[in-house]
Protein backbone atom coordinates (compact mmCIF):
# COMPACT_ATOMS: atom_id res chain seq x y z
CA UNK A 1 0.00 0.00 0.00
CA UNK A 2 1.46 3.35 -1.04
CA UNK A 3 1.89 6.15 1.46
CA UNK A 4 -0.59 9.00 1.60
CA UNK A 5 1.69 12.01 1.25
CA UNK A 6 0.69 15.64 1.74
CA UNK A 7 3.02 18.23 0.23
CA UNK A 8 3.51 21.73 1.61
CA UNK A 9 5.79 24.32 0.00
CA UNK A 10 7.03 27.79 0.79
CA UNK A 11 6.28 30.63 -1.62
CA UNK A 12 9.77 30.46 -3.11
CA UNK A 13 9.60 29.54 -6.83
CA UNK A 14 12.06 26.67 -6.35
CA UNK A 15 9.85 25.18 -3.63
CA UNK A 16 6.66 25.61 -5.66
CA UNK A 17 8.31 23.93 -8.66
CA UNK A 18 9.40 21.04 -6.45
CA UNK A 19 5.87 20.60 -5.13
CA UNK A 20 4.45 20.52 -8.65
CA UNK A 21 6.94 17.84 -9.74
CA UNK A 22 6.45 15.69 -6.64
CA UNK A 23 2.68 15.94 -6.87
CA UNK A 24 2.80 14.61 -10.43
CA UNK A 25 4.76 11.57 -9.23
CA UNK A 26 3.10 10.79 -5.90
CA UNK A 27 -0.23 12.64 -5.76
CA UNK A 28 -1.14 15.06 -2.98
CA UNK A 29 -3.39 14.14 -0.06
CA UNK A 30 -5.05 16.35 2.51
CA UNK A 31 -2.83 16.87 5.54
CA UNK A 32 -5.49 15.68 7.98
CA UNK A 33 -5.65 12.24 6.35
CA UNK A 34 -2.02 11.85 5.34
CA UNK A 35 0.53 9.34 6.62
CA UNK A 36 3.27 11.96 6.32
CA UNK A 37 3.65 15.62 5.43
CA UNK A 38 6.57 16.61 3.20
CA UNK A 39 7.63 20.22 3.73
CA UNK A 40 9.53 21.90 0.89
CA UNK A 41 11.49 25.03 1.78
CA UNK A 42 14.01 26.13 4.38
CA UNK A 43 14.22 25.86 8.15
CA UNK A 44 11.82 28.78 8.67
CA UNK A 45 9.15 27.08 6.57
CA UNK A 46 9.78 23.79 8.38
CA UNK A 47 9.18 25.49 11.74
CA UNK A 48 6.01 27.11 10.40
CA UNK A 49 4.77 23.74 9.11
CA UNK A 50 5.42 22.04 12.45
CA UNK A 51 3.53 24.78 14.30
CA UNK A 52 0.63 24.73 11.83
CA UNK A 53 0.18 20.94 11.91
CA UNK A 54 0.93 20.24 15.58
CA UNK A 55 -2.62 19.06 16.31
CA UNK A 56 -2.61 16.51 13.47
CA UNK A 57 0.05 14.22 15.02
CA UNK A 58 1.35 13.50 11.53
CA UNK A 59 5.14 13.22 11.09
CA UNK A 60 6.81 15.87 8.95
CA UNK A 61 9.68 15.16 6.56
CA UNK A 62 11.47 18.23 5.23
CA UNK A 63 13.34 18.52 1.93
CA UNK A 64 15.61 21.50 1.50
CA UNK A 65 14.47 24.07 -1.01
CA UNK A 66 15.83 26.95 1.08
CA UNK A 67 19.27 27.93 2.35
CA UNK A 68 20.73 26.32 5.49
CA UNK A 69 18.27 23.48 5.86
CA UNK A 70 19.45 22.20 9.24
CA UNK A 71 16.06 20.58 9.86
CA UNK A 72 15.73 19.39 6.28
CA UNK A 73 16.79 16.37 4.23
CA UNK A 74 18.40 16.57 0.81
CA UNK A 75 15.99 17.19 -2.04
CA UNK A 76 15.30 14.50 -4.60
CA UNK A 77 12.21 13.45 -6.54
CA UNK A 78 13.39 9.85 -6.78
CA UNK A 79 12.40 6.99 -4.44
CA UNK A 80 10.59 9.28 -2.03
CA UNK A 81 8.35 6.55 -0.64
CA UNK A 82 11.41 4.38 0.07
CA UNK A 83 13.10 7.26 1.88
CA UNK A 84 10.00 8.01 3.92
CA UNK A 85 9.59 4.37 4.95
CA UNK A 86 13.23 4.19 6.07
CA UNK A 87 13.27 7.59 7.79
CA UNK A 88 14.09 7.87 11.50
CA UNK A 89 11.81 9.86 13.77
CA UNK A 90 12.89 12.51 16.28
CA UNK A 91 10.37 13.85 18.79
CA UNK A 92 10.73 17.51 19.76
CA UNK A 93 8.92 19.27 22.60
CA UNK A 94 8.52 23.02 22.10
CA UNK A 95 8.88 25.81 24.63
CA UNK A 96 5.82 27.62 25.92
CA UNK A 97 6.12 31.41 26.25
CA UNK A 98 3.77 33.68 28.16
CA UNK A 99 4.74 37.31 27.64
CA UNK A 100 3.07 40.03 29.69
CA UNK A 101 3.11 43.51 28.15
CA UNK A 102 2.97 46.97 29.72
CA UNK A 103 -0.78 47.13 29.17
CA UNK A 104 -1.11 43.97 31.33
CA UNK A 105 -2.08 41.70 28.42
CA UNK A 106 -0.80 38.13 28.24
CA UNK A 107 0.49 36.77 24.94
CA UNK A 108 1.07 33.03 24.58
CA UNK A 109 3.16 31.34 21.91
CA UNK A 110 5.16 28.17 21.29
CA UNK A 111 8.77 27.97 20.14
CA UNK A 112 10.49 24.93 18.67
CA UNK A 113 13.91 26.61 18.58
CA UNK A 114 14.07 29.32 21.22
CA UNK A 115 12.38 32.14 23.08
CA UNK A 116 14.47 35.29 22.98
CA UNK A 117 14.30 38.71 24.64
CA UNK A 118 15.87 41.59 22.72
CA UNK A 119 16.38 45.23 23.50
CA UNK A 120 13.98 47.36 21.44
CA UNK A 121 15.64 50.73 21.91
CA UNK A 122 19.06 52.39 21.91
CA UNK A 123 19.93 51.33 25.47
CA UNK A 124 20.81 47.89 26.76
CA UNK A 125 18.08 45.84 28.44
CA UNK A 126 18.05 45.28 32.20
CA UNK A 127 16.63 41.88 33.11
CA UNK A 128 16.06 39.95 36.32
CA UNK A 129 16.24 36.17 35.92
CA UNK A 130 14.36 33.71 38.12
CA UNK A 131 14.35 29.92 37.85
CA UNK A 132 11.42 28.04 39.40
CA UNK A 133 10.44 31.15 41.30
CA UNK A 134 13.88 31.81 42.82
CA UNK A 135 15.84 34.86 41.70
CA UNK A 136 19.13 33.65 40.26
CA UNK A 137 20.38 36.91 38.78
CA UNK A 138 19.09 40.21 40.13
CA UNK A 139 20.36 42.22 37.15
CA UNK A 140 21.61 41.27 33.70
CA UNK A 141 22.49 44.23 31.47
CA UNK A 142 22.65 42.98 27.90
CA UNK A 143 21.43 43.23 24.33
CA UNK A 144 19.22 40.24 25.05
CA UNK A 145 18.91 36.71 26.37
CA UNK A 146 17.29 33.49 25.19
CA UNK A 147 16.19 30.04 26.27
CA UNK A 148 16.83 27.31 23.72
CA UNK A 149 15.75 23.71 23.23
CA UNK A 150 18.31 21.09 22.16
CA UNK A 151 16.80 21.14 18.66
CA UNK A 152 17.30 24.91 18.46
CA UNK A 153 20.69 25.03 20.11
CA UNK A 154 22.59 25.33 16.80
CA UNK A 155 20.46 28.28 15.65
CA UNK A 156 20.35 31.69 17.37
CA UNK A 157 21.72 30.16 20.58
CA UNK A 158 24.92 28.98 18.89
CA UNK A 159 25.39 32.32 17.12
CA UNK A 160 25.22 33.94 20.57
CA UNK A 161 28.01 31.57 21.74
CA UNK A 162 25.66 29.29 23.61
CA UNK A 163 26.33 25.54 23.94
CA UNK A 164 25.20 22.90 21.47
CA UNK A 165 22.95 20.46 23.35
CA UNK A 166 22.65 16.74 22.51
CA UNK A 167 19.21 16.08 21.10
CA UNK A 168 18.32 13.54 23.78
CA UNK A 169 19.40 15.70 26.71
CA UNK A 170 16.77 16.88 29.16
CA UNK A 171 18.29 20.34 29.46
CA UNK A 172 17.67 23.87 28.20
CA UNK A 173 20.27 26.50 27.38
CA UNK A 174 19.95 29.98 28.87
CA UNK A 175 22.27 32.26 26.91
CA UNK A 176 23.04 35.97 27.14
CA UNK A 177 23.67 38.19 24.13
CA UNK A 178 26.42 40.80 24.50
CA UNK A 179 26.27 40.83 28.28
CA UNK A 180 27.63 44.08 29.76
CA UNK A 181 27.06 43.23 33.41
CA UNK A 182 28.06 40.65 34.56
CA UNK A 183 30.65 41.28 31.85
CA UNK A 184 31.60 37.71 31.01
CA UNK A 185 28.41 35.87 31.88
CA UNK A 186 27.44 33.59 28.99
CA UNK A 187 24.50 31.76 30.50
CA UNK A 188 23.54 28.51 32.19
CA UNK A 189 22.34 24.97 31.56
CA UNK A 190 18.99 24.21 33.17
CA UNK A 191 16.91 21.05 33.58
CA UNK A 192 14.17 20.65 31.00
CA UNK A 193 11.57 20.90 33.75
CA UNK A 194 12.74 24.37 34.85
CA UNK A 195 10.52 27.43 34.44
CA UNK A 196 12.48 30.55 33.58
CA UNK A 197 11.12 34.03 34.26
CA UNK A 198 12.55 37.26 32.90
CA UNK A 199 11.40 40.48 34.56
CA UNK A 200 12.18 43.61 32.57
CA UNK A 201 13.63 46.39 34.71
CA UNK A 202 13.01 49.97 33.56
CA UNK A 203 10.71 48.95 30.68
CA UNK A 204 9.85 52.58 29.84
CA UNK A 205 13.48 53.65 29.53
CA UNK A 206 14.79 50.35 28.18
CA UNK A 207 12.01 48.67 26.14
CA UNK A 208 12.27 44.96 25.39
CA UNK A 209 10.59 42.68 22.88
CA UNK A 210 10.15 38.91 23.07
CA UNK A 211 10.15 36.40 20.22
CA UNK A 212 8.98 32.79 20.13
CA UNK A 213 10.48 31.46 16.90
CA UNK A 214 9.08 34.08 14.48
CA UNK A 215 6.26 35.50 16.64
CA UNK A 216 7.22 38.82 18.25
CA UNK A 217 5.65 40.65 21.21
CA UNK A 218 6.74 44.21 21.93
CA UNK A 219 6.89 46.17 25.20
CA UNK A 220 7.10 43.15 27.48
CA UNK A 221 7.54 43.50 31.23
CA UNK A 222 7.65 39.80 32.10
CA UNK A 223 8.26 36.61 30.14
CA UNK A 224 7.68 33.10 31.52
CA UNK A 225 9.22 30.18 29.64
CA UNK A 226 8.93 26.43 30.15
CA UNK A 227 9.09 23.25 28.12
CA UNK A 228 5.72 21.96 26.88
CA UNK A 229 5.80 18.13 27.13
CA UNK A 230 2.15 17.79 26.11
CA UNK A 231 3.07 18.79 22.54
CA UNK A 232 5.30 16.47 20.53
CA UNK A 233 6.51 17.38 17.05
CA UNK A 234 7.42 14.30 15.01
CA UNK A 235 10.24 15.07 12.57
CA UNK A 236 11.64 12.55 10.07
CA UNK A 237 15.25 12.30 8.89
CA UNK A 238 17.11 10.05 6.49
CA UNK A 239 19.04 7.28 8.33
CA UNK A 240 22.39 8.53 9.58
CA UNK A 241 21.43 12.17 9.09
CA UNK A 242 19.19 12.79 12.11
CA UNK A 243 19.43 15.65 14.56
CA UNK A 244 21.84 13.84 16.87
CA UNK A 245 24.35 13.32 14.04
CA UNK A 246 23.89 16.89 12.83
CA UNK A 247 24.43 18.33 16.30
CA UNK A 248 27.65 16.35 16.73
CA UNK A 249 28.88 17.23 13.24
CA UNK A 250 28.22 20.93 13.80
CA UNK A 251 30.76 20.97 16.64
CA UNK A 252 33.63 19.82 14.41
CA UNK A 253 33.43 22.37 11.61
Amino acid sequence: MSLRIAFAASNAPIAQAAKAGLTRHYGDHAEAGADVIVALGGDGFMLATLHRTQDLQVPVYGMNRGTVGFLMNEYSEHDLETRLTAAEEEVINPLSMMATTQDDKAHRALAINEVSLLRAGPQAARLRISVDGKVRMSELVCDGALVSTPAGSTAYNYSAHGPILPIGSDVLALTAMSAFRPRRWRGALLPKTAEVTFDVLEPDKRPVMAEADARAVRNVVRVDIRSEPSIAHRVLFDPGHGLEERLIREQFV
